[in-house]
C-alpha cells in the first residue's frame, strides 16, 4: 500500500455547505473503500489548510484517481503528498550514497 497525506481547502461552494462536510467525508471514505483504499484519518484544521486526510491505496494510480475524483465535486481543492512511515523512509535512506 502507498500512503498519502492530502491537504484540503474549501472552495466557495464547499464552505457554503460546510455543515455537510462530515457526511461528505463519510461518503468519500466509502468511495475510497470500493476502490480498495482506506482513509486512515480525516481532520478539519484551522490555518493555511481547512482539513487533511491520510489515504492508503493499493497503488499510486488508485490513490491519484481517488483524489482527482474528489475534486470533481468542487467542494475542495487538494494538495497530495506522498507520505512515508519510518520503515519505508529507512529503505529510501539506505539507497543514499
Amino acid at each position: 500500500m502507498v500512503r498519502y497525506m492530502v491537504l484540503l481547502n474549501f472552495t466557495e461552494k464547499g464552505i457554503g455547505g460546510v455543515k455537510d462536510s462530515i457526511s461528505r467525508a463519510e461518503g468519500f471514505r466509502a468511495a475510497a473503500a470500493k476502490l480498495g483504499a482506506k482513509v486512515e484519518s480525516v481532520f478539519w484544521t484551522l490555518g493555511t489548510y481547512d482539513g487533511m486526510f491520510i489515504l492508503s491505496a493499493p497503488d499510486e494510480a488508485t490513490a491519484a484517481a481517488i483524489v482527482l475524483d474528489t475534486g470533481k465535486s468542487n467542494n475542495v481543492k487538494t494538495c497530495m503528498l506522498r507520505a512515508f512511515d519510518a520503515q519505508e523512509f529507512s529503505k529510501v535512506v539506505d539507497k543514499l550514497g
